[in-house]
């Protein structure tokens, strides 16, 4: 099996451990799940509490936190007739960070490029 490169990236022999980043990657696939995951890393929460604070109907909610947890990224605990969700650990809001963050930079990476392309006299 391969090893890791410094820093973090995955050796091209590493086969399994690009199926593992791949799959987690296909989890941030769809702007409901990434959305799941952003009110998860504020703090654990119920499948109703999910669907108040993101304006989705129960089952789309369910259905997602169904693949999410399949994919180990959400954990779920049964209190009583209730099940709490959370992330499965802090990776995974480290995760959701770099993506959130990278999708700011590009955004504000393009502005500055249509700013720069601009005519001064559009300006």
């Amino acid at each position: 099996m391969g090893r890791n490169h410094p820093g973090g990236a995955v050796a091209a022999a590493d086969v399994a451990v690009a199926g593992q980043v791949a799959g987690i990657m296909r989890a941030l696939g769809t702007r409901s799940r990434v959305q799941i995951l952003g009110r998860l890393a504020a703090g654990s929460c119920t499948v109703g509490e999910l669907v108040s604070a993101l304006g989705m109907e129960q089952s789309a909610v369910s259905h997602q936190l169904a693949l999410l947890r399949h994919l180990g990224l959400v954990v779920g605990e049964r209190r009583g007739r209730q099940v709490v969700y959370a992330l499965h650990d802090p990776h995974i809001a480290d995760l959701l960070r770099e993506a959130v963050s990278h999708a700011d930079h590009r955004r504000r990476g393009l502005r500055e490029e249509a700013a720069e392309a601009m005519p001064e006299a559009a300006a």
